[in-house]
């Protein structure tokens, strides 16, 4: 439509109309002369209306999921770095666990043999020295570790104190082929002489060739004139193999050690030597054999029809 008076004249009245027809209803309330024109309005223009609704419904209900899934994408997020941190946390605890109990179970080791220890802890592994099996330890001259002191934990004979710097300190292990400790048999004294060899039992040669020896028995640390470098009384290893007694002066048997030489932590090194041999002491106690339960089943006697024993007449 080109703007004209005319035009003009029909848009002011229109407007008109409009105001006095919103006038009227407003009035009216209830018993508005417009209400029924509105309720034909909305019969003729309601389906259109739902349609629309369900057209544009789904594209909102998208929009607010995309929001409400970026939402979730943040907290599902924050969730997993919390359960992360817990993660990290308990595993923190684990191994906290885990040293306190290596420490409190080297405390009971050193208090059975009545030996003085300073403890440390193992910060390397490796050939510092030039030997295969190795570790150091965080203590040194500056601690009052010496060369040539015995290194134990809980489980038993670690190794000896090689060299010795002022913080700390390298240990050659007991499994190490360069190592050799005297041994004793439990119970039965027999003496022997413990080598190293790796990642294999121990190598033990008794003194006395017809040593009577099974697999199962112990053995301890025979002990260092001076106590250096070995106190006695340190558990070694059991006894997993025994070579046949061929008449030679000396027998091989083979010792599987107490100590796991691949996962050493928590030590003690010896700064302090037993007034008196604690023997067989500081070894673990043996475990109970359970006892085995034995059901014997007696049969009971058949008895006769009549109930009489088997083997009476019956009477008549």
């Amino acid at each position: 439509m080109r703007d004209t008076r005319e035009s003009r004249l029909l848009l002011v009245l229109l407007v008109a109309i409009a105001f006095a027809l919103i006038t009227v209803d407003i009035r009216g309330g209830e018993e508005s002369p417009v209400d029924g024109a509105r309720r034909a309005a909305a019969t003729v223009f309601g389906p259109v209306e739902n349609s629309v609704a369900s057209a544009v419904n789904p594209v909102g209900n998208a929009i607010a999921a995309v929001r409400d899934s970026g939402e979730r994408h943040n907290r599902i997020a924050e969730l997993e770095r919390e359960n992360a941190a817990l993660k990290a946390k308990l595993g923190s605890d684990d191994r906290n666990r885990s040293r306190v109990r290596e420490l409190d179970n080297l405390l009971k080791k050193a208090g059975a043999g009545q030996y003085g220890i300073k403890a440390a802890e193992v910060i390397a592994i490796g050939a510092a020295q030039g030997f295969n099996w190795t570790v150091t330890i965080d203590a040194g001259s500056n601690d009052g570790i010496k060369r040539d002191m015995t290194v134990i934990n809980g489980d038993g004979l670690v190794g000896r104190v090689t060299t010795v710097g002022p913080g700390t300190a390298t240990v050659l292990l007991a499994n190490d082929p360069d190592f050799t400790v005297g041994t004793r048999m439990e119970r039965s004294d027999e003496l022997g002489f413990a080598t190293g060899q790796g990642d294999r039992p121990l190598s033990v040669q008794l003194l006395n060739g017809k040593a009577k020896v099974k697999a199962g028995d112990r053995l301890v640390t025979f002990g260092s004139q001076a106590d250096k470098p070995f106190v006695p009384g340190v558990p070694v290893g059991e006894v997993v193999r025994v070579d046949p007694s061929t008449g030679n002066l000396t027998r091989n048997i083979y010792v599987r050690p107490y100590v796991g030489f691949s996962k050493l932590d928590i030590v003690g090194v010896v700064v302090q030597a037993p007034r008196t041999d604690p023997r067989d002491t500081v070894l673990p106690p043996k475990p109970t054999p359970e006892p085995t339960v034995t059901v014997t089943v007696t049969p009971s006697p058949a008895a006769t029809p009549s109930g009489a024993p088997s083997g009476q007449p019956e009477e008549e």
